[in-house]
């Protein structure tokens, strides 16, 4: 490539500037341990309520889930009951004879 000349008015560097030196009084010093303390206890806060979220929904559809099954079982109870509260009492009633009422 040929080399080509810059505008007139293109900005040069003239002088080179140093940074300043870095302050040790700036910045405080963290260990690796302090840091991976931090982290973690963001982390647990974090999990912890998106734990929460989680377990309350996986409770409330199961529950959702458990309701016609509960009813199901309960009303197969219900008349497994009844059925034998009426046959014992028709039992009762054919040892008593058949004039007490």
């Amino acid at each position: 490539m040929a080399s080509r000349t810059p505008p007139r008015f293109v900005p040069t560097l003239t002088e080179v500037v140093q940074g300043a030196p870095a302050s040790s009084a700036a910045l405080p010093t963290v260990s690796h341990e302090q840091i991976a303390q931090r982290v973690l206890q963001r982390v647990d806060l974090a999990l912890d309520g998106r734990v929460r979220e989680a377990i309350a929904t996986v409770v409330l559809e199961q529950t959702n889930a458990l309701g016609p099954l509960l009813r199901e079982r309960l009303e197969a109870v219900v008349r497994e009951v009844v059925a034998a509260a009426v046959a014992e009492e028709l039992q009762a009633r054919q040892r008593a004879g058949p004039g007490s009422r």
